[in-house]
């Protein structure tokens, strides 16, 4: 073989070679990243276990006074009445009392609501008083009634004579202006909540062609009911229906003047704001 190709094996050798030792060497850079990675968690684990060495000598003499009963000195036993650990020298009290002039945010949301209340009380009282004054005037005030209750002004109107005929939903039409004067007291501004019409019967059963049950019955006069309100100007948003049969009666249905209280159509204006806030206001 000559001496040209025996040069060229050996520099092909040493190259390989040299590649090779370049390939083992490489796998010290992980290794040198993993042995930092666990220097770094070490020196993490051993700050977190640390102590305050005093203060742990301190608090280790105080538990084994408190448990012996043998209070060191210038403190005194938990089991005598002592202090309790975290008890503050303030009181509680001292601790959340605002300083002079200052309100804290639940005071303020407190006034705020019974504001409110105040406010929304008025409004109901003066569309009371003037559903009141005109149904004295035009001959209703025999059969309806006004009275704020928890859940807010009940404007209770009888069916018999006033509203509806037996077993019909059709509005007569001389309460026909009753009706459209309400639905201008409910829509002038000066109450702007909630309406819910409420539809009731005595507990006589009804079948006819028209309504099954006294639930449909029920239902039918209070939508009846809602369709003028929505025509003389009330908000489609803030009303509201229910038919509630004969399951909610005011008076005894043993009687016919009983099952005549029964049958009834109630506007009841909602309350926004509960009467706790306004019992608080007013105290």
């Amino acid at each position: 073989m000559s001496a040209h190709g025996s040069g060229n094996r050996r520099r092909r050798g040493d190259h390989d070679h040299a590649h090779e030792g370049g390939g083992d060497e490489r796998w010290l850079l992980t290794y040198a990243d993993m042995i930092t990675l666990l220097m770094a968690l070490f020196i993490v684990m051993w700050s977190i276990s640390s102590v305050n060495e005093s203060k742990f000598e301190q608090l280790k003499r105080s538990l084994n006074a408190a448990f012996n009963g043998k209070p060191i000195e210038g403190s005194q036993s938990v089991l005598d009445g002592g202090r309790q650990v975290l008890e503050s020298e303030s009181t509680p009290a001292e601790l959340v009392q605002p300083r002079p002039g200052e309100r804290s945010a639940s005071s303020a949301a407190d006034a705020f609501r019974q504001a409110a209340a105040l406010a929304e009380l008025e409004g109901l009282r003066r569309v009371k008083q003037a559903i009141d004054g005109y149904a004295a005037r035009h001959g209703f005030a025999n059969d309806l009634e006004t009275k704020i209750t928890e859940r807010g002004l009940v404007v209770r109107l009888l069916t018999d004579e006033v509203l509806f005929d037996t077993g019909e939903a059709v509005v007569k039409k001389h309460s026909l202006p009753l009706l459209a004067t309400i639905a201008s007291l409910l829509s002038d501004g000066t109450v702007t909540n909630p309406v819910r019409v409420e539809g009731h019967t005595d507990d006589v059963p009804i079948s006819t062609a028209h309504y099954r049950s006294n639930w449909e019955l029920s239902a039918a006069r209070a939508s009846a009911v809602l369709q003028l309100l929505l025509a003389n100007g009330v908000s489609p948003p803030r009303l509201s229906l229910a038919g509630y049969g004969d399951q909610r009666r005011t008076a005894s249905n043993s009687t016919a003047a009983g099952r005549a209280l029964n049958r009834r159509v109630e506007l009841v204006v909602l309350r926004r704001f509960a009467p706790a806030a306004l019992q608080e206001a007013q105290r």
